[in-house]
């Protein structure tokens, strides 16, 4: 089994910073993807940025020239480092991972979210 475990949410005033962390564990054989998806009240979860195993990235045109997803392969990391925050940022800050455990097919993972609120 996979399991995903976010950090770093928080209140933060407009203009500020946040980073979030998303650490995979667990019997992991291979990692495909990352991504960070968010989800506001009333609005349908939206992807937000996502990292391939080959090095490509796509980012959501909200956050483009703000956000910057990374990932450190040897600790089954992935970063948002969030800048220029905006209120509708606010938001439940889902990771996913498409994993393979073992010899299993490659799955789709969750982590339980983390809030992060942009508010003066």
């Amino acid at each position: 089994q996979v399991q995903l475990v976010e950090s770093g949410g928080g209140l933060v005033q407009p203009g500020g910073s946040l980073r979030l962390s998303c650490t995979a564990s667990g019997r992991i054989s291979n990692i495909y993807t990352m991504a960070w998806y968010r989800q506001a009240p009333g609005k349908q979860r939206e992807l937000v940025a996502t990292i391939i195993s080959t090095g490509n990235i796509v980012y959501a045109d909200s956050v483009k020239g703000r956000f910057t997803i990374s990932r450190d392969s040897a600790k089954n990391t992935v970063y948002l480092q969030m800048n220029s925050l905006k209120p509708e940022d606010t938001a439940v800050y889902y990771c996913n991972g498409v994993i393979r455990s073992g010899s299993y097919n490659p799955m789709n993972y969750w982590g339980q979210g983390t809030q992060v609120t942009v508010s003066s």
